[in-house]
């Protein structure tokens, strides 16, 4: 019980990551705001259902919830869950933004329409929400935000917009944790792998049911290695635990840090430094670049982008 009496808000809460980390929330004894627009994977419709389901699941298990069905788009869903948790709760300690959506597309062939979708879901919503409970977080001297990145900010293809929204969020909470760091708030990012509606391909998702039905064992005999065993390895359950620990007294000194996470690993990221530098006297001419940039800064570099021979 290791969040007893502390409250917190979950975007996107409703599937996936996002119920695994309400459900370990919850069991460490947390409050919950199951915040869920109800949509699809693409991000096209709504409903209640998602959100009363996820607030149902624990307060069957004894644990205290309620629905929001807001959608993280609107500078208004931001500060009416927050006021929503004072008033049943009577306080918010803990933001999770985990809320997301996809619209894979190839650059050349991504609308602004897909573009505009992913940016307004990921970054902005990060942004809504985290807006409206930095007032009451610096009232209060205390309060934690986790983030949900990706792997995919490094750089994937087909995601051109996806990748900059998650990377984007990376560069928001290097920089929330310093702006709530000094009213002793903490913010910090996660890259989680795990088999979510999200990150499956629908002919994944056919394998994997496929391999259920013939009755195969996942994880034994020649299936062990196979994609699909270990993408179903991938549980949001240990995604959920790391994201539950960032948010107690025992990760009081994590803070503006990035870390990958699946069901068995946990990896801190490095911070961005210069690897390399080369100096000059006066302003940076083409001729003197051509005569120091291969030898002093990109040497070794290889591009790994290029058309393949044959």
């Amino acid at each position: 019980m290791r969040l007893e009496g502390r409250v917190a808000i979950v975007t996107g809460g409703a599937r996936g990551i996002g119920q695994a980390t309400c459900l370990a929330l919850a069991g460490e004894g947390a409050s919950l705001v199951v915040l869920d627009y109800g949509g699809g994977v693409d991000g096209s419709g709504a409903g209640h259902g998602p959100a009363d389901e996820g607030a149902d699941a624990i307060t069957a298990n004894g644990g205290k919830a309620i629905p929001h069905y807001g959608d993280v788009r609107d500078m208004e869903t931001g500060t009416d869950a927050v006021q929503k948790a004072l008033d049943q709760f009577g306080r918010i300690d803990i933001l999770v933004n985990n809320a997301g959506i996809l619209r894979d597309r190839m650059l050349h062939n991504m609308s602004e329409e897909e573009w505009d979708a992913v940016l307004d879901v990921h970054l902005k919503g990060t942004f809504v929400c985290t807006r409206a409970v930095a007032p009451v977080y610096r009232e209060q001297r205390s309060g934690v935000v986790v983030n949900t990145s990706s792997e995919s900010g490094l750089g994937n293809m087909g995601q051109a917009n996806y990748s900059a929204a998650k990377e984007g969020i990376i560069g928001f909470t290097r920089t929330i944790a310093r702006d709530l760091g000094r009213y002793g708030c903490r913010a910090n990012s996660i890259r989680p792998r795990a088999a979510t509606r999200m990150t499956l391909s629908d002919e994944l998702r056919e394998a994997m049911e496929r391999t259920r039905k013939e009755g195969m064992a996942i994880g034994s005999g020649d299936t062990e290695s196979s994609p699909v065993a270990q993408i179903e390895s991938w549980v949001p359950e240990g995604v959920a635990a790391l994201t539950t620990w960032l948010c107690t007294d025992e990760a009081a000194n994590v803070n503006g840090q990035d870390f990958i996470v699946t069901a068995t690993e946990v990896s801190l990221m490095t911070q961005p430094t210069p690897e390399r530098t080369i100096f000059t006297d006066d302003v940076w001419t083409v001729d003197e670049l051509s005569s120091r940039m291969r030898s002093g800064v990109t040497r070794g570099l290889e591009n790994r982008f290029v058309p393949k021979k044959g």
